[in-house]
C-alpha cells in the first residue's frame, strides 16, 4: 500500500508541474514572449524543464534495461549559448512538455518497488532515494523554474499562488515529508524573494521540519538571503 501511495502521489505532482507548463504557455505569456539568457522567456523555461525531465526519464529506461544511466552535465543557466539553443527549439516547447511528462509518468509506473524505494540498490543513486530524484526533475525543478518566470517578469503574486498551490497538492496528495518540504522550500524562497520575511521564515522552519537535507541548501541558497539580512547571520 504504501508503494502504491507514493507512486500515485509522485504521478499527481508530476501532472501538477506539467499542468503549470501548459498554463503558463496557453495564457499567460501569451505571444509576446520575449527574454534572455538572464530573464528566460516562457518558451525556452519550458524547452528546459522538458530536457531536465527527459534526463530522468532516460535514467528511469537505463535502470528497467539493466544498463547503468549515463551522467548528465551541469547546467549553466546565464549561458547565452545555452539560451540561443533552447530558444531555437521554442516552437516545441508544449510537445516536449507533454512529452517528456508522459514519457516520465509511464516510466514511473513501470518501475520497480524495490528500485524507488532503496537508495541502496545501485550505486549510481550515491544514497539517494529514486523516487525523491523523480520528485526533484518532475516536479521541484519545474515549479522553481514556472515560479521564477512569473517573478522575473513583474508577477509577483502568480509566482506564490503557485508555490501554495504547489504545497496544497502535495498535501493533498498525501506526498511524503521530503516531498513537501520541497515545496514549502520554493515557497519560502518566493515569499523571501517578495518580502514576506516572516512568512518565509515559517514556511523555510517547515520545509527543514520535513526534509533535513534543504538545511545545507538554505544555507548557500542566495534567494533566502533576506533572511539572513534580517537576523543578521
Amino acid at each position: 500500500m504504501a508503494e502504491l501511495a507514493i507512486r500515485a502521489a509522485l504521478t499527481g505532482l508530476l501532472c501538477f508541474a506539467a499542468a503549470e507548463e501548459e498554463v503558463l504557455l496557453a495564457g499567460v505569456a501569451g505571444d509576446s514572449d520575449e527574454g534572455g539568457a538572464e530573464r528566460w522567456s516562457a518558451r525556452v523555461t519550458i524547452i528546459h524543464n522538458s530536457d531536465f525531465r527527459d534526463e530522468q526519464v532516460q535514467r528511469l529506461l537505463a535502470l528497467r534495461e539493466g544498463r547503468t544511466p549515463p551522467e548528465f552535465p551541469r547546467v549553466e543557466h546565464g549561458s547565452p549559448e545555452l539560451y540561443a539553443g533552447y530558444e531555437a527549439r521554442g516552437a516545441h516547447a508544449l510537445s516536449a512538455s507533454r512529452g517528456t511528462t508522459a514519457a516520465l509518468v509511464d516510466e514511473l509506473a513501470r518501475a520497480c518497488d524495490d528500485d524507488l524505494l532503496d537508495p541502496t540498490r545501485h550505486p549510481w543513486l550515491r544514497g539517494r532515494h529514486l523516487w525523491l530524484q523523480i520528485v526533484v526533475r518532475g516536479f521541484w525543478h519545474p515549479t522553481g523554474h514556472v515560479g521564477e518566470y512569473y517573478l522575473r517578469h513583474g508577477l509577483p503574486d502568480r509566482a506564490l499562488g503557485l508555490h501554495a498551490q504547489a504545497v496544497a497538492t502535495a498535501r493533498y496528495l498525501g506526498a511524503p515529508g521530503p516531498a513537501l518540504g520541497m515545496a514549502h522550500y520554493s515557497l519560502a524562497c518566493t515569499q523571501a524573494l517578495t518580502g514576506l520575511i516572516d512568512d518565509s521564515r515559517a514556511s523555510l522552519a517547515e520545509a527543514i521540519s520535513l526534509n533535513q537535507d534543504l538545511r545545507e541548501h538554505a544555507a548557500r541558497d542566495p534567494d533566502l538571503e533576506s533572511l539572513k539580512a534580517r537576523t543578521g547571520s
